[in-house]
């Protein structure tokens, strides 16, 4: 059987270096529309890669803005099977009982950082999804979800041992076969999933339409609702960025809020409830006859074809998950759109979820300063720059390769500045907070200066990823291989990028007065950039061993990163005699503008 994702992840040549993760790589990306996977990579990817004992953990990714923690064991076979094998399903219990209850001391060393950082994490009480997913190339099977069934007795188990006082809103260990994996994409490409003829009762509505658009608004019975979201679960949610996250007991938690509505105030959830935005194929108002006590009554129904919603997500999957019927004066607006034109449907998505899946980024992408650099990116060869924007879907299907993506940018800026805890724990805050968004963008921020600093991050990145090849074929010197070590840790590649900017003085045998001046010139594409700093990561990356006390957990405490930087700093000066004609090279490169 042919799915539609293969093509494209057979396309997708920048993940071909990570071998058997790249499938799980792709999968996290689709899921959750990541649009740097590399940096996701260098930062979750576990000891598999390195040749360390990964306990069933291939790849653990942590997003506290997003409050996502997704931990991964991956299978790939070389021959088509009618089946995954469930053993590997089982595994994440063992992954499972290693990264939330074994002391932190008896795991491998190289995954310390990684149960820490979820481990502090899930005890914020920030943490809205927890899930463990067994991803693999082959059909799904119900073999394959019992074991995944025992495997979320083993998470709830833990977290109640370990965590008692801390609710997580989702958790669940899943399947990820070719079938989800298939969803996930043809989400991307064609939001609208559910192709079945409805029929809906309504009192009335109205219709209004554009060019390319057409809506008709009305008010639903939510019970509709909640038989349609029992029906079709997840993929009712298919043109959603973010599907259900579940509700707790709690007065805080919105979704509770409109179950207890639903349950005890049917007669006020419409006026209590924003409404619900639904993509359709089409839809047609009409007048139907009822037959009640030998009466012959008019009615109205609206017929649509197919059905995934925008907007609305929380509402309807807090009212589908009522095991109570719903009173049929609990009443809902709807607007039920059809379009045709693929480009307004993406902008219908993005716009219509502005209050909780777009990236604050986005918020910025319109103000005077991203503006002016992405005017400045198009003079930078072989580079593209949204200037706060996220890509589009295209760009998380078939990535573009000159993208330097928003995200990224901005921890590249605050690391190479002095601010790696930040740049690592709340990237969000970059973006969000007035204060720190401008102290990394401001009038004194270029789009050479950008290219400068992400290329830095780059060149790092592709040091580890030189490293892991090495290890492979079992030629590392002791030197390079305390150097994976570090690289095991959870932030080492922002940390590293913080304590290289602070060594610029020495690379380039004076005083830098203002960081943000210094460039490569305007006629330098990243990928040049990259190649340019090659040289000094090679020279510093031995002195990483004095940035190790600043990972050692993880990278969250600001004044063991300055000292740790500090040290750094002056082990390199120490050496920089034994370095002179590269460091003349490399500053020969350098321009810092007036």
């Amino acid at each position: 059987m042919s799915f539609s994702f293969q093509a494209a992840f057979e396309a997708r040549s920048d993940l071909k270096k990570y071998q058997e993760d790249a499938l799980a790589l792709f999968a996290l990306q689709l899921r959750f529309q990541i649009e740097d996977i590399d940096i996701v990579a260098t930062s979750s990817l576990t000891g598999k890669l390195t040749g360390g004992d990964d306990k069933k953990c291939d790849l653990i990714y942590v997003d506290k803005d997003r409050g996502y923690i997704i931990v991964i064991q991956t299978y790939v076979s070389l021959k088509d099977k009618l089946a995954a094998k469930s053993n590997k399903a089982s595994d994440l219990n063992t992954a499972a009982a290693w990264l939330l209850n074994s002391p932190i001391n008896d795991l491998p060393e190289g995954l310390q950082p990684s149960a820490e950082e979820v481990r502090s994490t899930l005890g914020s009480g920030n943490v809205k999804f927890l899930q463990f997913w067994y991803v693999h190339n082959l059909p799904e099977s119900a073999n394959v979800k019992a074991e995944l069934h025992m495997v979320e007795q083993t998470i709830n188990n833990s977290l109640r041992t370990r965590f008692p006082n801390i609710e997580v809103e989702n958790v669940s260990a899943i399947e990820v076969g070719q079938e989800t994996i298939d969803e996930w994409y043809r989400a991307l490409e064609a939001p609208i999933l559910i192709t079945e003829k409805f029929r809906i009762p309504i009192s009335g509505g109205y219709t209004i339409s554009n060019s390319d658009w057409e809506s008709f608004v009305t008010a639903v019975p939510i019970a509709w609702f909640r038989n349609i979201v029992r029906n079709y679960r997840e993929n009712l949610f298919s043109a959603n960025v973010r599907g259900y996250l579940g509700s707790k007991a709690s007065s805080n938690n919105i979704n509770n809020g409109i179950k207890e509505t639903a349950k005890n105030d049917p007669s006020h959830f419409w006026v209590y409830n924003n409404g619900i935005t639904a993509l359709v194929s089409n839809f047609q108002e009409r007048e139907v006859e009822n037959s009640e006590y030998g009466e012959i009554n008019k009615a109205k129904e609206l017929e649509i074809t197919g059905i995934s919603i925008v907007n609305g997500a929380q509402t309807t999957g807090a009212v589908g998950s009522l095991v109570e019927l719903i009173d049929d004066i609990a009443m809902v607006q709807v607007r039920f759109v059809k379009c045709s034109n693929i480009k307004t449907i993406r902008k219908i998505i993005e716009y219509n979820n502005r209050q909780n899946t777009v990236e604050v980024s986005d918020f910025r992408s319109n103000d005077p300063i991203q503006r002016r650099l992405r005017q400045e990116f198009e003079e930078i060869p072989d580079s593209m720059y949204y200037g706060g924007r996220r890509g589009g879907h295209e760009d998380v299907i078939r990535r573009q390769p000159n993208l330097l993506p928003s995200d990224t940018v901005a921890q590249a800026l605050a690391a190479f500045h002095q601010e790696p805890v930040i740049a690592y724990n709340n990237k969000s805050d970059i973006w969000a907070v007035d204060t720190i968004y401008s102290n990394y963008f401001s009038e004194q921020t270029s789009a050479g200066h950008i290219v400068f600093v992400y290329s830095l991050l780059r060149s790092i990145e592709a040091k580890k990823r030189r490293l892991v090849d090495k290890n492979k074929t079992n030629s590392l010197s002791e030197a390079e291989h305390k150097q994976l070590d570090f690289f095991q840790r959870r932030g080492p590649h922002i940390l590293l990028t913080s304590a290289i900017a602070k060594c610029l003085d020495t690379f380039l045998g004076k005083p830098v007065p203002n960081p943000f001046r210094v460039s490569f010139g305007l006629h330098t594409s990243p990928q040049k950039a990259e190649e340019i700093w090659e040289p000094v990561v090679e020279i510093t990356i031995p002195f990483c061993k004095q940035l190790l006390p600043a990972v050692k957990k993880s990278l969250n405490n600001a004044d063991e990163a300055k000292e740790a930087i500090d040290n750094f700093k002056n082990m390199v000066e120490s050496a920089k005699e034994y370095h002179t004609s590269r460091f003349e090279e490399f500053a020969k490169e350098v321009q810092i503008d007036l």
